[in-house]
């Protein structure tokens, strides 16, 4: 029985996990943590009876507390209360589906507790990757990870040794404007970006694929996951969603991880690892497949992906800035307060103001965090 606390169990990847759960026995849910998503999060409670469950306000707790009084669930709240979750005692593996740098502190509680985590926030490595890495290594703990892009260079170097590793060869959808120039972009409107062509995803990580920030996350992600020098991570647009990614190994092969675009498979492979399970859905019929595009990114639009070699090049604190300035610049656009090219102005704007920080330790990653928040409202 592998038993399993999700936090984020109302978005895309917890609502995805808990189906993979219905589909196996052994996978047992002990702990839930949502936003605020109650009516969501008491449905799945009631679903999973879980030992605890928590939800960020305390005002909302109390709901819940009343709400759940007929069962024996815990409610907890706030980041005490995440932390909770992440340490409970009972469970193997943490999934943290969460958005933001609200989860740095849960996966370290985690990783200090030897509980496995299975990846899906990628702010945690993008800002303090020089922080879980080695505490992961020192914990002997593992980091699964659950993103399309990662899982798929991950499934790539199995049974092969990391000094063999020439290139990581990430790939890209494109997002819903590939091939648009700057003009096109000055004038896309919320719900245009919010149209991936391919993926079902949350409203934050949809426009982040707009922009290509999102690949640029996953280039800073990469780093630290695969420990490669960011000059070796090359991204490639291949807009089918068919290559998920690819390595290059130092005598010319190149392995890749292909199928069709369903979250749910590298979620129940990290769940599972290293046993590969049934998995129902849509398989690649290759006798029907004309060709399979590839293409360059084009970072002089698309400057989000320009802006995170950027940032990871300079270290320390910088990807910070990058990861901060595009939330909060994201939501400004999502409630329609900026415009979508002012996401780039933005985070241009924050780094090239930012003093960095060396090997910054979690309370300077959240401060410079704190510092972005204030300089783009007092700005935007």
């Amino acid at each position: 029985m592998k038993n399993t606390a999700i936090i984020g169990s109302t978005g895309s990847i917890g609502t995805q996990t808990l189906e993979i759960a219905r589909a196996n026995d052994d996978l047992n849910i002990v702990a839930l943590a949502a936003g605020k998503n109650i009516k969501l999060l008491e449905k799945q409670a009631r679903e999973f009876r879980p030992e605890i469950i928590g939800i960020w306000s305390e005002e909302d707790a109390a709901v819940l507390k009343q709400n759940l009084c007929d069962t024996d669930i815990k409610v907890v709240s706030g980041m005490d209360g995440l932390i909770e979750i992440a340490e409970l005692q009972s469970s193997d593996i943490l999934v943290t589906g969460i958005v933001g740098m609200i989860g740095i502190r849960p996966t370290i509680a985690a990783i200090n507790a030897g509980k496995d985590i299975a990846l899906a926030n990628k702010e945690t490595l993008v800002t303090a990757g020089h922080i879980i890495m080695p505490l992961a290594k020192e914990k002997g703990v593992s980091i699964l990870p659950v993103d399309s892009e990662h899982s798929a260079i991950f499934q790539s170097l199995q049974g092969n040794v990391h000094g063999d590793v020439a290139k990581i060869l990430l790939t890209a959808s494109g997002g819903p404007f590939r091939g648009k120039d700057t003009e096109f972009l000055s004038h896309v409107q919320v719900e245009d970006a919010l149209k991936h062509p391919n993926w079902s995803m949350g409203r934050k990580i949809t426009i982040d694929s707009a922009t290509m920030v999102n690949k640029g996350l996953e280039v800073i992600e990469a780093k630290w996951l695969f420990d490669v020098d960011p000059c070796n991570i090359q991204v490639v647009v291949q807009p089918q969603s068919i290559i998920h990614s690819m390595v290059e190994y130092r005598d010319g092969a190149v392995m890749a991880q292909l199928g069709t675009p369903d979250m749910k498979l590298p979620i129940q492979y990290a769940l599972f690892y290293p046993e590969r399970r049934y998995l129902a859905g849509d398989r690649l019929d290759f006798w029907k497949m004309n060709s399979i595009l590839v293409e360059k990114p084009d970072m002089d639009t698309f400057k989000g992906l320009k802006y995170a070699y950027d940032a990871i090049g300079k270290g320390g604190s910088m990807p910070t800035v990058f990861n901060a300035a595009n939330e909060c610049a994201v939501a400004k656009f999502l409630d329609r307060r900026i415009k979508f090219l002012d996401i780039y102005r933005i985070i241009e704007e924050c780094m090239s103001e930012h003093k960095i920080i060396e090997d910054p330790d979690v309370s300077q990653i959240l401060d410079t965090e704190k510092w972005v928040y204030e300089l783009v409202e007092s700005r935007w």
